[in-house]
């Protein structure tokens, strides 16, 4: 690997020897790993949550049992198995246990910051480069898909990979023009998860876009100047035909996933709730806003954006008589067209309009923000401080709007409360019917998603619903005597002065397009069920209830 110099960074460092910047990359690697395990020591432990339980895992011991990379103990959704294979190959050397699962996905989280610290010291500069990895490491999201068995951050640690050996490639200072190390890093990340194809091909186009520019130069010579400054630095044997290459190993997945089971993208019905029914002139600019906001809002990015945006009112602050130095426009491009990709895809496929699946970009945008705090701002550092301040608050304070569980720390108290409850019901009404939505039903009848004791003698049997609204209880009341108790708990989060709350408008469309619904409370629920509330506990706006029906 070359080290590690920002782009305009002198000559001298391009003299480090390879193994000198191995043994940095190696230290750095260790110090993220160290950081990440003891800011994460407290979760270290904890059962699998929501889609780690409902798919990821299951996957992944499917191959770690069988050795099969289709799952067999939950419908395939055609994700391809390189996390899955990683975490089978983890429980194969230490042992299966959440600690193990966890760890490991750390040393992953650890491996990605350090891609992101080269893209951003490659890109700009070492205190923008620290800067940019403290703020992605405590962004709420982030934080907490460091530790979860899901592949979203997986992927994006492979292209902060793939985009420092495309960025290197192009800069003088490196010459590092070695294209198969871009072809390694984003097939790694098409194989942790499809989406990441996205990187090369956006990378792909804007390369296409350049080089049809040159060869029309006659006719825009008066504006040759500023294309070579948005465009990317010439490459004479056009080697930008490279970035299509890791289609090939995801293809190749594809067609082998077709073979075993016959469904080319999942089966159906992942296939239709994540692209066939997103496919709607009305809900995709809605998904867009809602990219938009998770990209430049969510969870006090606005604090970011919005500081960002008045620095370029300041004119660049100069320094030794030089005027500190922007992240060269070209490169820029590259991430717009990056993000770009990644706006216009997850705006129309997606059922769930999940933050995770934006993990790829984000740091990006921290990064373009960053650098010009660093580049007009004098205190630029306190503001650096005081949105990381923010985000760490985000971890431990709900947010005034409707978010996935899965964004902050919220997901430990689903987990603590889902825990306690199915101990509750393991002492006291063992063996039981249990009437349940998803992932609970999981919970209990897969003792090794660390819910249950894999020793009960007396296993749980669910009847599973879709969640707890008017219309599920209701038919779930005339099917009494098919369950003896109830496990009902908030599916979702619904904040006590919720904005836009009152508005019918809204709810409808999220109603129509977004799954919205909303839960009926224990004390509602136990009278239409005909029970009564033996076990209720309630956190931070969640809730979970045990309802014994009377005999």
């Amino acid at each position: 690997m070359a080290a590690w110099p920002a782009a305009s960074s002198d000559p001298k460092a391009k003299s480090q020897p390879a193994s000198a910047a191995w043994v940095q990359q190696f230290l750095l690697f260790a110090l993220f790993f160290a950081g990440l395990m003891l800011l994460h020591a407290p979760l270290l432990r904890l059962p699998y949550f929501w889609d780690e339980a409902g798919y990821y895992v299951p996957a992944a011991r499917d191959l770690y049992l069988t050795g099969t990379l289709i799952p067999h103990s939950t419908p395939s959704n055609a994700h391809p198995p390189l996390v899955m294979a990683w975490l089978a190959l983890a429980w194969h050397v230490f042992g299966y246990s959440t600690l193990v699962t966890r760890t490991a996905m750390l040393a992953v989280s650890a491996f990605s910051l350090l891609g992101l610290f080269r893209l951003s010291r490659i890109a700009s500069n070492l205190p923008v480069a620290w800067a940019t990895i403290a703020l992605a490491a405590l962004y709420p999201v982030y934080f907490t898909q460091n530790s979860m068995a899901q592949v979203d951050l997986p992927a994006a640690g492979f292209t902060f990979w793939g985009l420092s050996a495309y960025i290197a490639a192009r800069t003088p200072a490196h010459e590092e023009h070695r294209p198969w190390k871009q072809v390694l890093w984003f097939s790694l990340a098409a194989l942790a998860k499809e989406t990441a194809i996205l990187a090369p091909l956006a990378l792909f186009g804007w390369e296409l876009l350049g080089y049809f520019v040159r060869q029309r130069s006659n006719e825009i010579r008066s504006k040759e100047s500023r294309w070579k400054e948005i465009l990317p630095p010439e490459d004479k044997r056009n080697r930008f035909f490279y970035l299509v290459l890791p289609v090939v190993p995801l293809a190749g997945w594809y067609a082998y996933h077709y073979a075993k089971t016959g469904f080319l993208l999942g089966n159906p019905e992942f296939f239709r709730y994540n692209v066939a029914a997103t496919f709607n002139p009305l809900r995709i600019p809605l998904a867009l806003g809602m990219r938009l906001w998770q990209l430049f809002g969510y969870f006090g990015l606005y604090l970011l954006t919005l500081t960002g945006l008045l620095a370029m009112l300041r004119p660049p602050r100069r320094e030794n008589g030089v005027t500190r130095p922007r992240i060269p426009f070209w490169i820029q491009a590259a991430f717009s067209s990056v993000l770009l990709a990644y706006l216009g895809l997850m705006s129309v496929v997606g059922g769930a309009v999940l933050a995770r699946y934006m993990l790829p970009v984000v740091p990006l945008v921290i990064l373009a923000l960053v650098s010009t705090l660093w580049r007009r701002v004098r205190y630029w550092r306190l503001i650096v401080a005081a949105v990381a301040i923010a985000f760490a608050a985000g971890l431990f304070s709900n947010p005034p709007y409707g978010f996935s569980l899965e964004d902050n720390l919220a997901y430990r108290d689903y987990i603590v409360m889902h825990a306690e409850a199915s101990r509750f019901l393991a002492m006291r009404h063992p063996g039981e019917r249990v009437l349940t939505a998803w992932p609970a039903s999981d919970e209990l009848t897969r003792p090794w998603l660390g819910y249950v004791s894999t020793n009960a003698s007396q296993p749980f049997r669910a009847l599973r619903i879709e969640d707890f609204s008017v219309s599920q209880m209701d038919a779930a009341a005339r099917a009494r005597d098919r369950y003896d108790v109830a496990l009902v708990f908030s599916t979702k989060y619904q904040p006590p002065h919720a904005l836009l709350e009152n508005w019918d408008a809204w709810r409808r469309i999220k109603e129509k397009f977004f799954g919205y619904h909303r839960d009926l409370l224990p004390e509602d629920i136990a009278p239409r069920l005909g029970g009564t509330i033996v076990y209720h506990q309630e956190r931070n706006g969640q809730w979970i209830a045990v309802i014994a029906l009377e005999q």
